[in-house]
């Protein structure tokens, strides 16, 4: 395990934006229209609440990094020393370290814990959601790295492509501050599908280039550091998952068009954090393990039920619908239902002592909440649902009759303890009716209870006015609801309320991600078509051959496009006689680089030769997989190659962009196909499956 580096100052990744809006921070970008196109980013220095917040995570995980490494450092001369003077001393040192970290690792978990940085300026009194907090990340330098494998394994000048350099490293710094909302996910996307042509590019399979990335574990800071790029794009990936749930927690969940944008917010979440843990194993991080991005899978269902709930509760026409208030206690018992395996899943023994205490606080807090509520609707379905003959009938007309009313309460319990009365005369007497509902009711003000005893055991839970004051309003309102059908004859024991059978008219969706929603163009596409000009693919130094052209042509066969093919040399011939060899590819005519040029431009350059010939760089590619060469022969046939990648890059929703996940990839079996995707985005078509014209010029 590599031992991280001393942690350097730097500025959020995710919070340096202002509690109603982020604030942008605008870079030019590179390029051949460096200016035209600018990368933005919260601007770091804003002080906001978000931005204060992360500038303290800073410090911390600062901190973190120089403990940890003392600590290292101490255990090793333990381990080291004879002598026990030392060896006490050591100890001592070693004592106060480990004290130090688990205060600052608190400090760290109350930051963590603050939800209501990113919730709603809305006065609406609703549960808050929990948001993630994004991994930060140090700067990297790729400019001394990129330039060497350019020069050495491109043959190129490597000063010529300083300005994409620049513009890789700009993107790199604007994506670790992206703003909360779509124009910081289209940031993280960008940098993200970037990655791709990156690893193609310049991280070849069998050598590991030098470049370190630093990322801190998003809840204990604690550093990680691995040369692998795929920690990079993983990590990124996990970044644009965390920003859908702040952009979840912040939405106005008062009307409807809020929920909905809530819910869509924490679907992509749970699905990218869902195609993090299929396509991840043994990662360096404990965030991005797979307990822990099944957790965080549920946490975001079941904040997608909850969403539901309050969308049903929104939407339902007449509160004292006896069926509408009990598919709202449904609903109710279906939060309750997906919070405990939420809470399950974070008392796992490697999540037991990770998950910050207020979540699991909060999590038991929600899922006894709306427990009571199921109680509570239930019970006013059964008190507040008595009418007279004529609005039966009224209500009959109105389409609601007493026969749905008895289908839908036969199914709502999950049982009927032997013994009691039918729940079909249940309905017919209204006294059992206020027995039973008293009996929710009952049920309803101890989950109540319960939930705020919970909430009272979390310091930082207690801060958080808006979810006292949930608490508060919902129990007194049990209480009060209980009160009003207590009576002073009731000397009977208040029986046991079933327990309610969850359900839900809306089951929540994974959203994989769809890379394909931001379009990006290869920065470094002048090395060349990434079919050919790519690392895991190794060709001859360029060769310049001077060819005078006779009565019987240049002698030589051109098949494909975007490089041109040298298909065959006519035996004899000038091209032959200059060194021109089969399976040369042409990049350059006369010190014009065609290396994206068509097959009709390249025989335009060659026939417009004047009398002195025409000079032709060549390479000859000599790949360790015969399978890379046979495709980049193959695809150098078809027109708009990039273009296809991009397709491929953005094809079926939830399988783009799988090949930017090679970091300790899960292997999946594939299926035969005209074209198959192999390790490192590897494409193989069969030989015969592209049929090209061939010319003799």
């Amino acid at each position: 395990m590599e031992e991280p580096a001393t942690r350097e100052f730097e500025m959020s990744l995710s919070d340096g934006a202002s509690d109603d809006e982020d604030m942008p921070l605008t870079l030019p970008a590179g390029g051949s229209e460096a200016g035209s196109i600018r990368k933005q980013g919260c601007d770091p220095f804003a002080l906001t609440q978000r931005s204060k917040l992360q500038h303290r995570r800073a410090r911390i995980n600062q901190q973190i990094n120089k403990e940890m490494r003392m600590r290292a450092g101490a255990e090793n001369l333990f381990r080291a020393t004879t002598n026990n003077k030392v060896k006490e001393t050591v100890a001592m040192e070693l004592s106060f370290v480990n004290s130090n970290l688990q205060l600052l690792k608190e400090e760290l978990e109350e930051l963590n814990s603050n939800m209501e940085a990113y919730q709603t300026d809305s006065e609406t009194v609703n549960v808050p959601m929990i948001p993630l907090g994004l991994k930060e990340t140090k700067e990297v330098d790729f400019t001394v790295t990129i330039q060497d494998f350019i020069c050495e394994h491109y043959g190129e000048d490597s000063a010529l492509y300083e300005q994409e350099i620049k513009e890789l490293m700009e993107l790199r710094q604007a994506m670790r501050t992206p703003s909360r909302n779509q124009a910081g996910l289209e940031l993280l996307m960008e940098y993200y599908n970037q990655l791709y042509y990156l690893d193609q590019r310049f991280f070849p399979a069998h050598r590991n280039l030098g470049v370190h990335f630093h990322w801190y574990d998003s809840l204990t800071g604690v550093p990680s550091c691995q040369r692998a790029l795929a920690f990079e794009k993983g990590s990124v990936l996990f970044n644009i998952a965390a920003l859908y749930t702040q952009i979840g927690a912040r939405q106005d969940r008062s009307a409807a068009a809020g929920i909905d944008r809530a819910v869509d917010a924490f679907q992509r979440a749970a699905g990218a954090f869902n195609y993090l843990k299929e396509n991840f194993s043994n990662a360096p991080s404990l965030d991005m393990s797979g307990p822990s991005l099944c957790m965080l899978v549920r946490l975001m269902i079941a904040q997608v039920q909850e969403c539901v709930f309050e969308r049903v509760t929104l939407t339902t026409q007449d509160a004292t619908h006896f069926t509408s208030q009990l598919r709202l206690a449904q609903e109710a018992a279906r939060v309750s239902d997906v919070y405990l395996l939420v809470q399950q899943s974070m008392t796992q023994p490697l999540m037991k002592d990770y998950v910050p205490f207020s979540w699991a606080s909060m999590v038991q807090v929600k899922s006894e909440h709306f427990r009571a509520l199921s109680h509570y609707y239930a019970a006013v379905a059964l008190c507040d649902h008595m009418l007279s003959a004529e609005e039966e009938e009224e209500e009959e007309e109105g389409g609601d009759n007493e026969e749905e009313a008895e289908k839908t309460f036969l199914q709502f319990y999950v049982n009927v303890p032997a013994g009691d009365v039918p729940l079909s005369q249940v309905l017919q007497d209204p006294e059992k009716r206020r027995k039973l509902g008293k009996a929710h009711l009952r049920r309803a003000v101890i989950r109540h209870e319960e939930a705020m005893r919970v909430h009272s055991l979390c310091k930082i839970l207690r801060k958080m006015d808006i979810l006292q004051d949930v608490l508060s309003l919902t129990h007194k309102r049990s209480l009060d609801k209980y009160s009003e059908l207590d009576r002073e004859d009731d000397f009977d024991e208040t029986a046991e309320a079933p327990e309610i059978q969850s359900h839900t008219n809306q089951k929540p969706d994974i959203t994989p991600p769809n890379f394909s929603t931001v379009q990006v163009t290869d920065i470094f596409q002048r090395l060349g078509p990434l079919s050919v000009f790519c690392a895991r693919a190794r060709w001859g130094p360029v060769r310049v051959i001077c060819l005078q052209r006779r009565e019987g042509g240049l002698g030589l066969t051109l098949r494909g496009d975007s490089p041109v093919l040298v298909a065959g040399v006519v035996p004899g011939g000038c091209a032959e006689e200059a060194g021109l060899r089969e399976g040369d590819y042409i990049v350059a005519v006369d010190g014009q680089d065609c290396k994206w040029a068509k097959h009709g431009e390249v025989v335009h350059m060659l026939k417009s030769c004047s009398d002195r010939g025409v000079e032709i760089s060549v390479v000859t590619l000599h790949s360790h997989d015969t399978q890379v060469e046979r495709r980049a022969i193959m695809l150098s046939h078809v027109g708009d190659k990039e273009n296809a990648r991009q397709r491929l890059l953005g094809g079926a929703k939830g399988q783009s962009s799988a090949s930017l996940l090679n970091w300790n990839r899960k292997k999946k079996r594939e299926g035969g196909g005209g074209v198959t995707k192999r390790l490192g985005s590897t494409f193989s078509l069969s030989f015969g499956s592209i049929r090209d014209t061939e010319a003799m010029y």
